[in-house]
């Protein structure tokens, strides 16, 4: 029996992004290289976000769950 192997990276790439300034799809991530401490049970990742409204990509910094 196999199972598909995920990364949080490949399951963030695709995702809307949505935010008061920013509203768009995030095209790539990775851990965030200053390793960016929220709390517990986070990981803070550097997301790329494509929106049509704006000129250029943006980046943005964002905390996801790993654990309990």
């Amino acid at each position: 029996m196999s199972a598909n192997v995920y990364t949080i990276e490949n399951l963030l790439v695709g995702k809307t992004y949505r935010s008061n300034s920013l509203t768009g799809e995030i095209i790539s991530a990775e851990k965030h290289p200053k390793g960016i401490w929220y709390g517990e049970n986070t990981e803070a990742y550097l997301v790329e976000i494509y929106s049509a409204h704006t000129l250029r990509n943006k980046f943005r910094t964002i905390a996801v769950k790993v654990g309990e």
